[in-house]
């Protein structure tokens, strides 16, 4: 089995170190050596201290010196005793951040009880598959859009191009570094859908996963998000793809050569157990619809992948 690599996150700053480099205490730590206050005198001109005057004698503040608080009575000698901070507000986070529990993987969700037979307000984590034309980002968003409940859209293909000097573009052929971005952002997918997924959003990822490589492909997306991962297939005819790859612009857009043996790996997916979607005929909104109610039914019954 294949695993993706990747260097380690840095571990965190230790303790007694904040955020510019200070050095503070902490917890364990040998008590700092107890300097006495000196005496208070009140800064004069240009910021000299002043000397010593005898009480009652005028002392001039240095400048910017705002007025103390007013003195507390006391019996004359004895000691004043400080004043408390005024009480605020408790820190609270409001980040909504929820730590995801470590390696955690997505569990699967509980069936939805929706009186259309829908996802309805199921949490869900999906995977489209598709080859390039199929439609399956235009659907994957409008599906995510059209949802009840909050739901992320995660495209693969969005945050490999994330990388601009150095970008391995596959047209340029398949090699090393390719291999290896693509191996990252599968991996950036994965932990922002679990993060995604730990907040309470559904999220729905696509990517043009190959039947024959399961290691690199949907077994990699399993060990990635989870188990509770519902992959769906969307696989329209030829002709169609090819069509839609040639309203594509940029490093999107294919050869015909390449768009049919895509397709053509692609069609290894029958039989495979996986729900197939043939959108040959269908619009936008209808595929999405479609989408749902497999969903709806692979909670019920999941898919043996």
């Amino acid at each position: 089995m294949q695993h993706s690599a990747g260097a380690p996150l840095p571990p965190p700053q230790g303790p007694g170190y904040g955020s510019g480099g200070w050095a503070q205490q902490g917890p364990g730590q040998p008590p700092l050596p107890h300097q006495p206050p000196a005496p208070h005198q009140p800064p004069g001109p240009h910021g000299v201290p002043a000397p010593h005057q005898p009480p009652g004698s005028h002392q001039p503040s240095g400048p910017h010196q705002p007025p103390g608080p007013p003195p507390a009575h006391a019996p004359h000698g004895a000691p004043v005793p400080p004043q408390a901070p005024p009480a605020g507000p408790p820190a609270t986070d409001s980040t909504g951040h929820i730590q995801l529990p470590p390696g955690g993987p997505v569990p699967m969700p509980a069936p939805p009880r929706a009186p259309d037979g829908g996802t309805g307000a199921a949490t869900l984590a999906v995977l489209l598959i598709g080859p390039a034309g199929a439609g399956k980002t235009t659907v994957a968003r409008h599906w995510a859009m059209s949802r009840q409940v909050p739901t992320a859209h995660i495209s693969l293909d969005d945050v490999r191009e994330w990388v601009c000097s150095g970008f391995a573009d596959p047209q340029s052929g398949w090699n090393d570094h390719s291999e290896a971005q693509y191996r990252l952002a599968r991996r950036t997918c994965g932990f922002a859908a679990r993060n995604f997924l730990a907040n309470g959003i559904s999220c729905i990822l696509d990517d043009a996963v190959f039947p024959d490589r399961p290691v690199v492909g949907l077994g990699g997306w399993k060990r990635h998000v989870g188990p509770g991962l519902l992959p769906v297939v969307l696989l329209p005819g030829l002709e169609i793809v090819l069509e839609r790859n040639a309203e594509r612009s940029g490093n999107r857009r294919l050869s015909d050569e390449e768009v049919a043996g895509i397709h053509g790996r692609m069609a290894g997916w029958h039989g495979s157990g996986l729900p197939i979607i043939d959108n040959t005929k269908y619009d936008v909104e209808t595929t999405a619809r479609v989408l749902d109610d497999i969903l709806a039914r692979s909670l019920t019954s999941p898919p043996s992948w």
